[in-house]
């Protein structure tokens, strides 16, 4: 782990077109989400500050993404009910209309598959927080998808974030390493992303038919796709897990 190295991207800014480059195992439909296909692409160029990449020599093997956004106009939330949807699409509202910019929130860590279990995700984690404590924040919002609610997806969210095991850690990893790390679960995003197609839109990303009315279980999901065949669509609502982790401003 000694030859990682962790910068934020306004460092590194020739690493930016490659931080897609990592073997990573998010479900084929997650990209669907419209928010995402239109605006996480630009979050590397336009807030490189608030993002990090990790190196292994000339290898791109983890990154983390944050955005900025004001959480003090009139009518919104901090930890909104639309998540990760919702902040993503603020930060770039904010930023064209010129508001200030007072809270950050994670939009995702992602750590190349042959660099899982090496505690490369705290360092991530620990990257994340001070480089938006660089820019004066003193909070890191984070809309987390928990790693194995998937393979529960009949589970409310609401009831699978209070099991611990008997350390009182949270049974989930991914929630575990937040916790772990000093953030502090907050409430459920209820609807925090969002994918809707066709029949077979859905078939082509799970391999599954969808040709029966009602709740689908599909691999990667954190809870059933509702589908309806008398509209030809079928629809997925992501709940994530707000979590707080306070931050050291101007931290070096």
């Amino acid at each position: 782990m000694d030859s990682i190295v962790i910068t934020s991207l306004a460092e590194r800014a020739s690493l930016a077109s490659r931080v897609y480059e990592i073997a990573e195992t998010w479900p084929a439909f997650i990209p669907n989400d419209p928010v995402a296909g239109a605006l996480l692409g630009r979050v590397v160029e336009e807030f490189p500050q608030y993002c990090v990449v990790a190196t292994d020599g000339d290898r791109i093997v983890a990154r983390g993404l944050s955005v900025p956004f004001n959480a003090e106009l009139g009518g919104r939330e901090e930890m909104p009910d639309k998540g990760w949807d919702q902040v993503l699409v603020w930060a770039f509202h904010d930023q064209r209309r010129g508001h200030s910019l007072t809270t950050a929130s994670a939009l995702e860590i992602t750590v190349d598959t042959e660099y899982l279990g090496r505690g490369l995700s705290y360092r991530m984690l620990a990257a994340l927080r001070d480089a938006v404590g660089r820019q004066d924040h003193d909070v890191l919002l984070a809309p987390v998808r928990p790693t194995a609610k998937h393979l529960e997806p009949r589970v409310p969210m609401a009831d699978y974030i209070h099991r611990q095991r008997d350390d009182g850690l949270p049974t989930d990893p991914w929630l575990r390493v937040h916790v772990k790390a000093g953030g502090s679960i907050e409430k459920v995003a209820s609807a925090s992303m969002t994918v809707s197609g066709s029949l077979a839109q859905w078939q082509q990303w799970t391999g599954l038919p969808f040709d029966s009315d009602g709740d689908v279980d599909v691999p990667g999901a954190l809870v059933p796709v509702h589908c309806d065949t008398t509209h030809d669509h079928a629809v997925y609502v992501e709940p994530n897990v707000w979590i707080r982790h306070g931050v050291n401003p101007h931290a070096a």
